[in-house]
């Protein structure tokens, strides 16, 4: 999914230490014009960039689109991320100008590398009536930033306990590993707890968690997390204590270990410094405005960095103007 801001905010997304646990609360971010799709977003945060290489959580929904736009987000670039689908509820289409086309469905996840540079589009189908999920973002250290573009679609077996079931998407968790490629230490799992059930968790101590609430409220090592909320835990915990209230909670655990790297992260992009986002800014636009406007069909988007998604003939999106100042690397 692209970041769709009309004025993106530059994001310092230098890992900080934390204190302890704590709470971040979303703020309503709408996605495009006038009947834009709206998604709550917990990352990045003011006082907090990035959990392990986690540094971008959008959950959006549960939206009834049979008879509205439901998803649909045309050609845009990425750089030095990877993108993460997870849905709930609904069916979107992918397409990418490495050639990938694949369906995500709830509880199947989508991985998109765009190391070097790729762009995409994600597009709910027909068949959606009801659109709910998560659009999550990684980024890629610096030694592996400029990999070749790559795509993953894997579906994780169920598994269950008492009063618990868990689909681990990225990394380990419950005996459960993914077989995904990610560049540093990642976990990504959606847990679902009954009315009342604890469930302890064997985790790396060296990794720091976020529990993104989807529905319900649960305590995560004593701190209650509301619905739509994204709980964080610092690293040290060689265990996480989660426990539901009076009804059912389902949840999605994150983590990974410090990332320690700063970046610049702007609009669709991360990069290193201000020259790295403008020079790929200047590079996308000039793909698709090759005679200074924006073309009408993405295939008829110039060859270079991005590509041309395959198939897809929605306008291309432009990238928003830069800031009147420059962007700041902060470490």
């Amino acid at each position: 999914m692209s970041n769709l801001e009309k004025d993106p905010a530059e994001v310092d997304c230098s890992s900080a230490p934390a204190a302890g646990v704590e709470t971040m609360e979303p703020r309503d971010v709408p996605l495009g014009g006038p009947r834009a799709m709206r998604v709550r977003r917990t990352l990045p945060a003011r006082h907090r960039s990035l959990i392990g290489a986690w540094c971008f959580v959008d959950h959006y929904g549960p939206d009834e689109v049979r008879d509205g736009p439901g998803m649909t987000v045309a050609p845009h670039p990425h750089t030095g991320l990877q993108t993460v689908s997870w849905l709930f509820s609904g069916e979107v289409a992918h397409r990418d100008s490495a050639g990938h086309e694949a369906l995500v469905r709830p509880g199947e996840v989508n991985l998109m590398t765009a190391g070097r540079g790729i762009s995409h589009s994600e597009v709910s189908t027909p068949a959606t009536n009801s659109l709910h999920g998560a659009q999550l973002w990684v980024a890629l250290p610096d030694e592996s930033r400029h990999v070749e573009p790559a795509f993953a679609h894997h579906v994780p077996d169920l598994v269950r306990g008492e009063g618990w079931e868990a689909r681990v998407f990225l990394g380990s968790l419950l005996g459960e590993t993914s077989p995904v490629t990610t560049y540093t230490p990642l976990l990504g799992a959606e847990l679902s707890l009954a009315a009342g059930a604890e469930l302890r968790l064997d985790v790396d101590p060296t990794f720091e968690h976020g529990v993104l609430v989807d529905t319900g409220s649960l305590a995560v090592e004593g701190e209650r997390g509301a619905e739509h909320h994204l709980v964080y835990v610092p690293p040290g915990r060689s265990t996480l204590r989660l426990a539901a209230y009076d009804e059912p909670v389902r949840v999605l655990l994150l983590g990974g270990p410090p990332f320690g790297e700063s970046i610049v992260m702007w609009w669709n992009f991360i990069g290193r410094s201000h020259e790295e986002i403008v020079a790929f800014r200047t590079e996308w636009q000039a793909q698709i405005a090759p005679d200074g406007a924006v073309v009408a069909d993405s295939q008829e988007v110039a060859e270079g960095r991005f590509g041309v998604v395959i198939g897809d003939h929605l306008p291309p999106i432009p990238a928003p103007e830069l800031p009147n100042v420059r962007l700041r690397v902060r470490r």
